[in-house]
């Protein structure tokens, strides 16, 4: 039997895999996996068919990878929101990060960029930092959703410059970036991918962006850890699978991926979106959604945050 079940590997895919993506059609996580998938498909000789099953923060399509049969055959996003944040910020999930995955390899990296409307007058994190303590409670905050990775970051903000400055959630980073250019709330962090266009138009001013480095795609603009070192936070996407997919099918999947990332098309469509390709091996990615789970809690529970 596990002769067979190798022979079965080693010819792996022999028919379409449905991919899981955590969020609606037309967001960015759907453009990079869309991207992704398309290039798996053609390396692999099958498909890599991409379903879109959001809800909850993407908890939903989490749980719907958990629960698949563990043959390869359907697989999905492991996301900063789902596997990352989530554990800390839901009092129960319908699954379990480390009991109910397969760590496949990791696929990109998104920072979050610190923008403001454009009449603010302010240009730079520190021109941000001391209008809103000269002015405290004066200026408002969105973010697509408490308990998000903007929302995070803000808060984080929030505690190292010490700002009064109020949150005003919403379901989603599009009603909120157009009410922020409308003026409505003033500042906002969120991944770079959904404000590039924006940006370009002069419609926002970008202020500051969490990655390590700056992004080539905006190249002016420095980053939050040049004024607070401790500031650095960066969405990420990978290849997860539902538990005790064999190992065989893992090893043909992650050299898909690794192969993949290095096509010359899907990094052009990575770099439209504001991604990095980010190749993590499957022991590496495991190990770096635990270190992850346990930033995130430590980081919610010093800014008391919520998913409500």
């Amino acid at each position: 039997m596990a002769a067979i079940r190798s022979a079965h590997a080693a010819q792996y895919p022999e028919q379409t895999v449905r991919y899981i993506n955590l969020f609606p059609p037309g967001a960015a996580t759907d453009l990079l996996s869309r991207a992704y998938c398309a290039t798996m498909s053609t390396l692999a000789g099958e498909q890599f068919v991409v379903e879109n099953k959001s809800g909850a923060g993407g908890t939903v399509g989490q749980a719907a990878i958990a629960q698949s049969p563990p043959d390869g055959y359907t697989l999905g996003l492991g996301s900063i929101a789902s596997l990352g944040i989530a554990p800390s910020i839901y009092p129960s999930l319908p699954y379990d990060p480390a009991r109910d995955f397969t760590y496949v390899a990791g696929i990109w990296q998104v920072p979050n960029l610190l923008f403001c409307n454009a009449a603010v007058p302010v240009r730079s994190l520190q021109d941000m930092v001391a209008l809103v303590k000269a002015n405290p409670g004066k200026y408002l905050y969105g973010s697509g959703g408490s308990g998000t990775s903007p929302h995070l970051t803000m808060e984080w903000l929030k505690q190292v410059a010490g700002l009064n400055l109020a949150h005003v959630p919403y379901r989603g980073g599009a009603p909120m970036l157009l009410d922020l250019i409308a003026g409505r709330v003033h500042f906002a962090f969120d991944n770079l991918a959904s404000l590039l266009a924006p940006v370009r138009q002069g419609q926002i001013r970008p202020l500051a962006v969490t990655s390590k480095e700056r992004s080539p795609l905006l190249p002016d603009v420095p980053t939050t850890n040049s004024v607070y070192p401790e500031l650095e936070i960066t969405s990420w996407g990978g290849l997860v699978g539902p538990a005790r997919i064999p190992a065989q099918i893992v090893e043909r999947l992650a050299d898909l991926t690794h192969e993949t990332l290095k096509a010359a098309e899907l990094n052009r469509i990575f770099r439209e979106q504001g991604a990095t390709p980010w190749w993590l091996p499957p022991e590496e990615f495991a190990a770096f959604q635990q270190q992850q789970q346990r930033f995130f809690a430590g980081l919610v529970k010093r800014v008391g945050a919520s998913a409500n």
